[in-house]
């Protein structure tokens, strides 16, 4: 809460479609019966042109409010609203109330999380295919480069010394341990559009 910066009360920019890539967008409903106002999260993923840091910008009503580095904490009428990304994207944007319940953001229908939404809500059978699959690529690409990676560490001599040596029982190709790792990439920022994180899966993927 401490970064937290007052906004310039600029107006809300609506998303395009090249922004798809770079720029994330949530929207919390008002709530009038706690006296809470319209709020939407702007987060531009690749960085402020200035000095490359990556912000959320919060904006009340339509207008700029507030922004700070992320991870952010912003504090509204009931509660705050919590962002933080990964390499890959979006890991949070909840309003967590007062009362200590979460809720996730509305991600905007023309975002990439929110065409995830759509595509999950229209084609749960394949959207469901698609988180599995995500799942697996990160499993498969993190394991085995995992294992490759042991070999050479493993070469070092205070490691030898206390556990011997190691040879991977894996050798991949350079051309298949990259495509494996764009992948775990690809899974990784599937996963970012759901908000879904693990510290080691997608960490590593990203």
């Amino acid at each position: 809460m401490k970064r937290v910066q007052d906004g310039d009360g600029r107006p809300l920019q609506r998303l395009r479609w090249w922004q798809v890539a770079d720029r994330s967008l949530f929207h919390l409903r008002p709530r009038p019966e706690v006296g809470q106002p319209g709020y939407a999260v702007d987060v531009r993923h690749w960085g402020d042109k200035v000095d490359g840091e990556v912000r959320a910008s919060l904006y009340r009503d339509g207008r700029h409010h507030a922004v700070a580095k992320v991870p952010a904490v912003f504090p509204i009428e009931d509660g705050v609203i919590e962002v933080a990304v990964s390499g890959a994207g979006m890991k949070r944007c909840h309003q967590v109330a007062a009362d200590g319940t979460e809720r996730q953001l509305i991600p905007d229908p023309r975002s990439g999380a929110g065409r995830r939404a759509r595509l999950e809500r229209d084609h749960p059978t394949v959207s469901r295919s698609l988180a599995v699959l995500s799942v697996l690529a990160l499993v498969v690409g993190l394991g085995l480069n995992l294992v490759q990676i042991l070999e050479p560490l493993a070469q070092i001599p205070p490691v030898v010394e206390r556990f011997g040596t190691f040879e991977s029982p894996v050798q991949l190709p350079v051309w298949l341990n990259v495509s494996l790792g764009l992948l775990a990439a690809l899974g990784a920022t599937e996963r970012s559009l759901r908000l879904r994180y693990h510290w080691l899966l997608d960490g590593a993927g990203a």
